[in-house]
């Protein structure tokens, strides 16, 4: 379909024949995601057509075809000029029905629909997509979207048709909408977390998606019981895709640094408990599949990352429901799901950066301040030593796993292993280094100058872990650097004299000057303070220190 043919059908104003030719066009293009340059100018002439022609009062239908037309060619970033504009955005949000005046928002509306309401539905849900497609590729868009507010606007979408009470694909494109606005525009997040409203209408788009019954004031009800073995039912698809698009906006407007106090105060922390309790909810459901079962539970942990760790408490201060994970009387359910869930990651062996190391602080932020987290996962994780004949690293436990992970050639991705490992071990160099040998634990030492040994600055209960009788009797023979007991080898060193160790440990050393003034190596060693410095300053501060005691 030539584009000249439509433009000049447009120019007549003939609604039947431009809905003919748009049509076709569509067809043709619908899979269409790159175009060619040689057509730009007539891409560009024909955006600015349709929204004339959306401009004036055409039928629904005419809309409808007009805007999936315009979300075609909202694809190529550079014909965007004219929709990016104030007229062009403002025009969307019109036919998108963009705030609190829609007619037909109200829940209380007959089930049935005429003919023509639902024409009108498809035009909002097109007008909802291309501004997606537009707010994503055009920054002049987001300008403009700030500037006349799309966000508040949507908020006030939502108010009115009762939190998601609206056509699924006008919820959730809305909810997409939103979620593009929060992540592309700092100054939208900043508005939104001062909102009053729109942390409270994300919270019940979740609660109708999910069917939460409250059993209590931060307890979601469980599911009743099915004859499914497998659990409570799924949650349907939609509302699914409906629960991550809120999941995705929340995670945004929660995003905050510390100086930030938008999400202090009691109610600002009322809204946060709710939260969590709703995120316990949903661990413990399932979807149609388990890959959306992964990714929906992927959504609540990222969320619940950006949640104050004394908020957290919500997910464990529950009664324990028969046949379900406890420790010192908290409800461990949600927190089983969230280790089967790093685990899943873990053996993935791929994507770390963002599938596992969310979760992993996530864990790790908890088990420092709640107790009972850390003694539950602690004997999950890192039971009782008995095997200590193979490698801290060698085998297929959750603890092997995250061993090797220390070593893991992204700095991220070991670092939030090792800081997982530590803070189970409540922050003890001994101890950590009792489950994955001081070699695997280096790195970690160095960053928080402990390679001294000592603790680590969170204060912890001051009850002791107890070694196993295997691990007592092996103790002295285990090498601290490797944490296992080594097979005992020959001894090169047995055979020679006096003379020849001299020889060697002078070659070593030639060895190692000569590595050190080509600068290939940096001969270093440990302070007082358990940090690194050059081997020359700590020689010369254990000088110092033995001249004062002489002195002394």
């Amino acid at each position: 379909m030539e584009l000249r043919v439509i433009l000049s059908q447009i120019e007549n104003e003939n609604e039947e024949e431009i809905e003919r030719l748009l049509h076709e066009y569509n067809t043709e293009n619908c899979r269409t995601f790159s175009f060619e340059q040689k057509e730009e100018d007539s891409r560009i002439r024909l955006c600015r057509a349709l929204l004339e022609v959306l401009v004036r009062a055409a039928q629904p239908r005419c809309q409808s075809t007009c805007l999936e037309t315009l979300r075609i060619l909202s694809r190529d970033k550079r014909v965007l000029g004219p929709v990016s504009t104030r007229d062009g955005i403002l025009t969307l949000a019109r036919l998108a029905r963009i705030g609190p005046d829609d007619p037909r928002t109200d829940t209380d509306k007959d089930d049935k629909q005429t003919e023509e309401e639902q024409q009108q539905e498809v035009v909002v849900v097109e007008a909802l997509k291309c501004l997606c497609n537009v707010v994503f590729n055009s920054t002049q868009a987001q300008q403009v979207g700030a500037d006349v507010q799309l966000a508040q606007g949507l908020c006030a979408q939502l108010q009115a048709a009762g939190g998601g009470a609206a056509p699924h694909e006008v919820s959730l494109f809305s909810l997409r909408l939103l979620f593009l606005l929060s992540a592309l525009r700092t100054d939208v997040r900043g508005l939104l977390r001062k909102e009053p409203r729109a942390m409270a209408l994300l919270t019940d788009v979740l609660v109708r998606a999910l069917d939460v019954r409250w059993a209590g004031r931060y307890e979601a009800a469980p599911p009743p019981p099915a004859a499914d073995p497998q659990g409570p039912p799924p949650i349907p698809a939609q509302e699914n895709e409906r629960t991550m698009e809120a999941l995705k906006v929340l995670f945004n407007i929660t995003l905050s640094d510390s100086s930030d106090q938008s999400l202090t105060g009691q109610d600002a922390e009322h809204q946060l408990r709710l939260l969590v309790a709703i995120m316990r909810h949903l661990l413990l459901l399932r979807t149609l599949t388990e890959e959306k079962t992964e990714e929906v539970h992927s959504h609540a942990v990222n969320l619940l990352s950006n949640i104050p760790m004394p908020c957290l408490d919500v997910l464990i201060d529950v009664p324990v429901q028969p046949g379900q994970e406890e420790c010192g009387g908290k409800n461990m359910a949600a927190i089983q799901v969230l280790l089967d869930f790093m685990e899943k990651r873990v053996d993935r062996g791929s994507n770390y950066k963002e599938g596992l190391t969310p979760v992993l602080s996530l864990l790790a932020e908890s088990s420092r301040h709640h107790r009972e987290i850390r003694k539950y996962i602690k004997a999950k994780v890192l039971p009782p030593l008995k095997d200590v004949k193979n490698r801290p690293e060698v085998g297929s436990t959750i603890r092997n796993k995250l061993v090797r992970l220390m070593t893991h050639v992204d700095m991220g991705v070991k670092q939030s292993a090792a800081e997982f490992l530590f803070v189970l071990c409540k922050e003890s160099v001994d101890n950590l280094v009792k489950y994955t040998g001081y070699g695997s634990a280096a790195g970690l030492l160095l960053s928080r100058g402990l390679l001294g040994g000592g603790r680590g600055e969170t204060q912890y209960s001051e009850d002791e872990d107890s070694d196993t009788e295997e691990y007592k009797e092996a103790k002295p023979y285990i090498n601290p650097i490797t944490g296992y007991v080594e097979e005992p080898g020959a001894n090169p060193l047995e055979e020679m004299t006096e003379e020849q160790k001299e020889y060697e440990a002078q070659k070593l050393v030639k060895m190692i000057d000569q590595l050190s003034r080509q600068q290939l190596i940096k001969p270093m060693g440990v302070r007082k303070d358990g940090t690194l410095a050059p081997l020359e300053e700590t020689i010369a501060a254990c000088r110092d220190h033995s001249s004062d005691c002489d002195s002394d």
